[in-house]
């Protein structure tokens, strides 16, 4: 099986689209918000309330995510595509720049920027790392979980483009 087979066949997993986002305290002044978009990411247990995501090793989220416990995830709806291409872009500029101009609230209990209109915003603490291949499989306490009424539906990616359920 060559590596363009086993991509073309998860391709037609459909998976909801995630912003995982940390604030990094150590870098500059005031500290430095880092996000990425994540379609590997799902609920784990109900109870204690677990998820995880899936980050690339050596990524600047891995990076961080590796000294601070603390990270946040935003369900994003189908008027977010923007943000989800903004954090996925190959070779992107600083993630200063790419929160610059994007709405967001910061969470209560990490401090990690929320994005505002998300579907469900979830605040968690890591409980463990696994290895994975090329990536690190972050599984996070859920500290606190939101849901605002949004009447949106959610953003999804389907052979290998953003797509909505409408």
């Amino acid at each position: 099986m060559s590596e363009d087979e086993f991509r073309a066949a998860l391709s037609r997993f459909t998976a909801g689209v995630v912003l995982v986002t940390a604030h990094d305290p150590e870098e500059g002044p005031r500290g430095e918000d880092v996000g990425m978009t994540a379609t590997a990411f799902m609920s784990v247990s109900l109870d204690p309330p677990l998820v995880m995501v899936s980050v690339r090793n050596g990524s600047r989220m891995d990076e961080l995510l590796e000294r601070q416990p603390h990270w946040a995830v935003s369900v994003l709806s189908e008027a977010q595509r923007h943000i989800a291409g903004r954090f996925a872009m190959k070779g992107r500029i600083s993630d200063r720049l790419l929160f610059a101009d994007m709405a967001v609230v910061r969470g209560e209990h990490t401090d990690a920027p929320l994005a505002v209109g998300a579907l469900a915003t979830l605040e968690c603490r890591t409980e463990q790392r696994v290895t994975a291949g090329d990536h690190t499989l972050v599984v996070g306490r859920v500290l606190e979980a939101s849901a605002p009424a949004e009447e949106s539906g959610p953003l999804t990616y389907y052979r290998g483009r953003y797509r909505t359920l409408s």
